[in-house]
């Protein structure tokens, strides 16, 4: 009989990934979603029968529904995390449902009889507040310091939540198995208008929103990479404890235009491939919030380190243009960008 599998955050972008190859691989999977709406949309993409795809209305700020959407099941993949393209009016709206919400999963998942439990943590949880300049590669062994230079709410809530699960299953987890994936800026093709925060920044580049390439950069995966690392964590055995980073190469902001205009000129024919000069970036961020959130990171550079996944569950990623690519032709064939 295949096992059951519960995917928290089954409308967003990552979630759906990892649903998808889950049903491929043959198991049963329940997923949450705020929504019950949403429900028949999201079976026409993620594809799943009502056997061996269940819908469950649950929130991370609310104890209802949790139980009904655990019951049976001996895996959870626990990606549902609060994000915001626009800058919060304070940190705590989006730390407080990240941190809350894995403890009231991993309580929930314990009560259940669940034996694995992975986490969609970031590398925002690794390579940030560290002293400024500081240039090497990031491993699995590094925490971000949230008290120190550059860390916003967002980094501040993934740093937060993934310290309190793993101090929670050490108190309180019992024989149940933790594990954390931890992704860098996540592209690829998009199958709806729900997608990661990283995938604005293709759009905006193709849609000619931006004057030019502020002096940032990010490690960049392919979501389907991201989604089969999920997969390798909740069934590899005698990983308990492990932390996955899920990372390819890091990229300055202009060489993924570069990439753009190189691969497909005419679909790129508005994607700037000038510099912004810092100057300009800050004092754009006195009066946009978003804007000011990155101004921290120009010039910086977070190289973080993969091979660990590679050596312990032999993943690997697909190369970063096709990523890249792959991204931006969906965004054009679904209507999200308008050339």
């Amino acid at each position: 009989m295949a096992e059951t599998v519960l995917v928290t955050g089954g409308s967003g972008y990552i979630g759906g990934f990892v649903i998808r190859q889950l049903l491929s691989a043959g198991w049963r999977v329940h997923t949450t979603v705020r929504n019950p709406a949403r429900e028949a949309g999201l079976r026409a993409v993620l594809g799943g029968d009502a056997e061996s795809l269940r819908f469950f209305v649950a929130d991370l700020n609310a104890d209802a529904g949790w139980a009904e959407a655990m019951a049976g099941c001996s895996h959870v993949a626990h990606v549902a995390s609060p994000f915001s393209t626009n800058a919060p009016k304070h940190e705590d709206e989006l730390i407080v449902p990240a941190r809350d919400g894995v403890l009231r999963a991993l309580r929930f998942a314990r009560a259940a009889g669940v034996t694995r439990f992975v986490q969609t943590s970031s590398v925002a949880a690794i390579a940030y507040g560290h002293p400024r300049g500081e240039h090497r590669r990031y491993t699995e062994a590094d925490w971000t310091d949230v008290d120190g230079p550059g860390v916003y709410a967002y980094v501040k809530s993934k740093t937060i939540a993934e310290h309190a699960a793993r101090d929670w299953v050490a108190a309180e987890g019992g024989s149940l198995e933790f594990v954390s994936v931890n992704p860098s800026a996540v592209l690829g093709p998009v199958w709806g208008d729900d997608f990661s925060a990283s995938i604005e920044v293709v759009r905006q580049l193709l849609g000619g929103l931006l004057p030019g390439c502020p002096d940032i950069g990010f490690g960049i995966v392919d979501v389907r990479d991201v989604a089969d690392l999920h997969v390798r964590a909740l069934t590899a055995p005698g990983i308990a404890g492990e932390r996955f980073i899920a990372a390819g190469p890091f990229l300055k902001l202009i060489d993924v235009a570069r990439i753009l205009k190189a691969a497909m000129p005419a679909e790129a024919r508005k994607v700037p491939v000038r510099g912004l000069p810092d100057w300009l970036v800050r004092f754009a961020a006195l009066f946009n919030p978003m804007i000011r959130q990155i101004t921290g990171e120009l010039g910086n550079v977070r190289d973080v380190d993969a091979g660990h996944a590679l050596a312990v569950l032999g993943w690997q990623t697909r190369p970063v243009e096709q990523s890249i690519v792959d991204c931006a032709r969906s965004l054009i064939d679904l209507g999200v960008v308008k050339l």
